[in-house]
């Protein structure tokens, strides 16, 4: 059995100020690639077990990986992509054995997998692949919210779980600060997942480029130094969160309904400068914050960060496909860039 799922992007956590009852809240979209494909089977003794294909850090970006300075990345990316996949998979699986009372063991080979630490959202699909792949041996029919709540995931954004199960763009309600009582990102959050608002096919013909440059791993964003950005930085202005409100739900949805790309663009780079998001792009270094510039510059309609980045996404056209080589050559060897496309349903099961 295999299982492939897409990645996300997160475009902002709506409310980290909390002062009308509620706090997070998220806006993301599902893109087709990088992806994450992992095979399942059945084992006899009661173990889980692990192989990897070749060349994962590759994931179907051969043509992006293939200068001397990206195959090193590549050769560093492979490294982290084993260590991430290691801990996700047995974590998950022995979340879901347990919850279940299950007696089999389980051997996954990990065929294409996601960006670690890049702000792809790779960790949630990794355990949501898992425990699906699980579920499905053992004839249990369950939700994407309901594997989320057992493994623990989505208790700060839902972007993640909904992107896995039904694709598209997403937006989710966040948590009642009755149950949610302090801010924190969804690594240090015991709340369930948030629920889901609204889920939106987006245009076909609208394109993505996504940008991550080489980063030392110092500037990764995650566990501790995470949950500390969340304390010290919030809550974030009532103010910022009251406007970012009035352009998600009065600009930006009814932009994408009206497929109306040069708008939607607009707005993508409004956000970038409220709230929660503001804090996640002052963190970070300059070449990032350069790399947004030139690609604006370069004529994509709107530009963002993806989570705590370093990946950066460029909404785009068949009129500025051109934003596509300007950004590689202004990256070289720096990093890499490919084009994507949304994916307007969640993963695929084969049986």
């Amino acid at each position: 059995m295999i299982i492939k799922t897409p990645s996300r992007i997160h475009m902002a956590l709506i409310d980290l100020n909390g002062s009308y009852a509620r706090c997070d809240g998220g806006i993301g979209l599902t893109i087709n690639k990088p992806s994450f494909t992992l095979k399942c089977d059945t084992s006899e003794k009661k173990e889980i077990t692990i192989d990897f294909s070749e060349d994962l850090g590759n994931n179907g970006l051969n043509t992006e990986l293939n200068t001397e300075s990206n195959n090193e990345f590549n050769n560093e990316l492979n490294k982290e992509v084993k260590s991430q996949c290691i801990a996700k998979i047995n974590e998950s699986a022995e979340r879901i054995i347990s919850h279940f009372q299950l007696e089999t063991g389980f051997h996954f080979d990990v065929k294409e997998t996601l960006f670690p630490h890049t702000g792809l959202g790779s960790g949630t699909q990794i355990s949501l692949a898992t425990a699906k792949l699980i579920c499905e041996y053992n004839d249990i029919a369950i939700t994407g919210l309901e594997l989320g709540k057992i493994l623990k995931r989505g208790g700060t954004s839902g972007i993640g779980i909904y992107s896995f199960e039904k694709g598209g763009f997403i937006i989710d309600g966040g948590h009642s600060m009755a149950e949610k009582n302090e801010f924190l990102p969804s690594s240090a959050s015991k709340a369930k997942p948030p629920v889901l608002i609204g889920r939106y096919d987006f245009p076909e013909d609208w394109e993505v480029i996504i940008a991550i440059t080489n980063q030392n791993k110092s500037n990764n964003v995650m566990g501790k130094k995470e949950v500390n950005i969340f304390q010290e930085y919030c809550p974030v202005p009532k103010k910022d969160v009251e406007q970012l409100s009035h352009l998600i739900f009065m600009n930006l949805m009814p932009f994408l309904l009206e497929k109306n790309i040069e708008s939607f663009g607009d707005t993508i780079n409004k956000i970038q400068n409220l709230g929660f998001k503001k804090v996640e792009i002052d963190l970070q270094q300059k070449k990032v914050k350069g790399l947004m510039n030139k690609m604006r510059e370069f004529g994509a309609y709107g530009v963002g960060m993806s989570s705590f980045g370093p990946a950066i996404y460029g909404i785009i056209d068949k009129n500025n496909a051109d934003v596509l080589k300007a950004t590689k050559e202004f990256i070289g060897n720096d990093g890499i860039v490919f084009k994507t496309e949304a994916q307007n349903h969640g993963f695929e099961l084969k049986k």
